[in-house]
């Protein structure tokens, strides 16, 4: 009778360790705090937008996919995203933390996308103690973190075969420079940004050019012209603009290299890129309606996918419209000393890219919570600006869209055809993943 109750005590301890674990696995508090992480090190290491998307991308496919495990309403990504594969399985679920094996596996990823891997590391010595200050034992961290890694790699060698590299390999773009087209703005005159990124393989889409936008108004000098009127309209806007239009320019700037000039001196300040606001809107709903894990990492993944191909679908289209921005037109041919409120980023200017990657990732969030998802959005606390109150994605998808008109970084046209093929993409995503509302 001894030997029983001591054999009995021991099974109720390791149950109790057990249960005071496995009552923490559903908990999506990792996955936020490593999102939030990882767009901490993206603007510190100045990824332009497409590359952010990328990164941001592959990360949230390598949590999903461990997660999705152990879930049925949710499917893997496998026969979904071009070219992926099944996961490998675990060989210990007796020990294994799902949602840490899928935060390790976020976390690995990301630290070989980046270049700031130190400042990756740091963040996840953080979060394992997260972990283990929540009573998970020293065996079920070593094994969730050894799986995590096994699924870490197969993801980015499936990231290996987007042809990113190669592109890192390819000439130096040329502007044409004739009239029309595209030419470096000021106050940088940088180089063109991403000028090869419609050679990137979709995650989603069968080709870059799948949801080629309408072309633009053809260019002209004439008054009477359309494209004229267009460009005047920016200019306007500009001079006339309201606090409220000026708020909402800045509020959506999401310029990750903001060039200072003063003098002789330059110097950079950085901000978080379109797409990684869009991510932290998905945070700030989830968040708001206390989702798990699992619906945390649908959000984020579906959101950052659908972020990944707009991204290659507007960048194609810049670089065949080649398109002039309003400020290298209006300083020749309305006002010489007129300048946007906004810094115009080094890359062609059709289509507005805030405007298909805004309203993609719109049409994801509202797939998944639904048309009228009211929330405040504090994204831009962290650069000085107020926190914005929308009704739902899509309204917060137009607002960013016309912000660019604002701004006077881009033409209506730029805005409106990019805010159909955006709405395209993001329908398109949502029918090949299925996804269906919380």
């Amino acid at each position: 009778m001894k030997v029983f109750k001591i054999v009995l005590f021991l099974l109720l301890s390791s149950f109790g360790v057990e249960a005071q674990w496995r009552k923490h696995e559903t908990e999506s508090t990792t996955l936020h705090r490593s999102q939030k992480a990882l767009s901490d090190v993206i603007v510190h290491d100045v990824f332009s937008p497409p590359v952010a998307s990328r990164i941001f991308a592959y990360a949230n496919i390598a949590a999903y996919e461990i997660q999705v495990l152990q879930h049925r309403k949710f499917q893997s990504l496998s026969g979904k995203v071009n070219g992926f594969k099944a996961i490998p399985k675990p060989a210990d679920t007796s020990n294994l933390s799902y949602s840490l094996s899928a935060t390790v596996a976020y976390l690995k990823v990301a630290g070989k996308l980046v270049f700031s891997e130190d400042m990756i590391r740091d963040s996840t010595v953080s979060i394992l103690k997260w972990y283990s200050s929540n009573g998970y034992p020293e065996k079920v961290i070593q094994t969730s973190v050894a799986y995590g890694q096994t699924v870490a790699d197969s993801v980015i060698a499936f990231s290996a075969k987007d042809n990113y590299r190669e592109t890192r390999r390819m000439r130096r773009y040329s502007y044409i420079k004739k009239e029309g087209y595209w030419q470096p703005t000021p106050p940088g005159y940088m180089a063109a940004v991403e000028p090869y990124w419609n050679k990137i393989k979709p995650l989603i889409m069968s080709s870059a050019e799948q949801f080629k936008p309408t072309a633009p108004i053809p260019y002209s000098t004439e008054k009477n012209n359309n494209f004229y009127k267009s460009a005047n309209e920016v200019y306007l806007s500009v001079k006339n603009i309201t606090k409220d239009q000026l708020l909402i320019a800045n509020f959506w700037d999401c310029n990750p290299f903001y060039l200072n000039t003063k003098g002789h001196l330059n110097f950079a300040t950085k901000k978080i890129s379109p797409g990684a606001h869009w991510l932290s809107i998905a945070g700030i709903a989830t968040r708001s309606i206390n989702a798990d894990f699992m619906k945390a990492s649908a959000a984020y993944t579906y959101t950052s996918i659908a972020l990944f191909d707009a991204f290659i679908s507007c960048w194609d289209e810049k670089y065949r419209s080649n398109y002039i921005r309003p400020q290298t037109f209006i300083n020749s041919h309305i006002d010489e000393s007129w300048e946007p409120i906004l810094q115009t980023p080094p890359f062609p200017e059709y289509p507005s890219g805030h405007s298909v990657a805004s309203t993609a990732a719109a049409s994801v969030l509202t797939a998944l919570l639904g048309d009228n998802f009211t929330f405040n959005d504090n994204t831009e606390i962290d650069y000085g600006l107020p926190v914005r109150k929308f009704n739902s994605f899509n309204d917060a998808a137009n607002e960013a869209a016309i912000s660019r008109l604002y701004g006077g970084i881009h033409y209506r046209e730029a805005i409106v055809n990019g805010q159909s093929q955006g709405k395209a993409l993001g329908e398109f995503i949502q029918g090949k993943l299925g996804i269906n509302s919380f």
